[in-house]
């Protein structure tokens, strides 16, 4: 068994090399209008992404889409360059399935991305818009996104504030990051 000490060094050095990559990793740039404790009030410029749907509950629903939005961004099996991951990866229900998507680096215009080779990942911009959003850690299981879906939703009634659609949810960590370690999000459109 190895010492204590080398065991609480080797989480130092992985959790450190989580956090560099993380930071790494371009996310949107978003201006925050409002802050109260883990919840904001955003607003987002347009945002250019890859996104596909699948039926099924939440969980499969993301571990299915992730396949195809990473053959599409890693350039599997399309010509052209591989496009940089960003982060988060967003999933919103919508009628009856879920709208997974990958956020595409800033750089690149709709007419600059490479035409995806499989015809059920779509591009599209998402136009500018006020978001709240509530941060917090841990695994995303529906239990837990229900619970802050619910605190964002008692956050926004005592404002008299109605939010627009679903919830969306965002992911910004691998499924290797530690569950406290990792940073979830529960959004409504404003």
């Amino acid at each position: 068994m190895l010492p204590v000490s080398i065991l609480l060094s080797l989480l130092i050095l992985v959790a450190g090399s989580i956090f560099v990559y993380a930071a790494k990793v371009e996310k949107p740039k978003y201006k925050v209008l409002e802050r109260d404790g883990k919840i904001e009030v955003r607003q987002y410029p347009a945002l250019r992404v890859a996104e596909i749907k699948r039926s099924g509950n939440r969980g499969s629903a993301v571990r299915n889409a992730f396949s195809p939005l990473a053959s599409y961004i890693f350039a599997k099996k399309r010509e052209g360059e591989k496009i940089s991951m960003t982060a988060p990866v967003t999933q919103q229900k919508k009628g009856g399935d879920w709208t997974v998507q990958f956020i595409m680096p800033s750089k690149y215009s709709l007419s600059d991305l490479p035409k995806p080779d499989n015809a059920e990942v779509r591009l599209r911009e998402i136009p500018a818009k006020k978001r709240v959003a509530i941060q917090f850690s841990g695994k995303q299981t529906d239990e837990l996104l229900a619970a802050k879906e619910k605190e964002l939703r008692a956050w926004l009634k005592t404002k008299g504030i109605t939010p627009k659609g679903q919830p969306l949810y965002a992911y910004y960590n691998d499924p290797f990051t530690p569950g406290f370690m990792r940073r979830n999000e529960v959004l409504f459109e404003m």
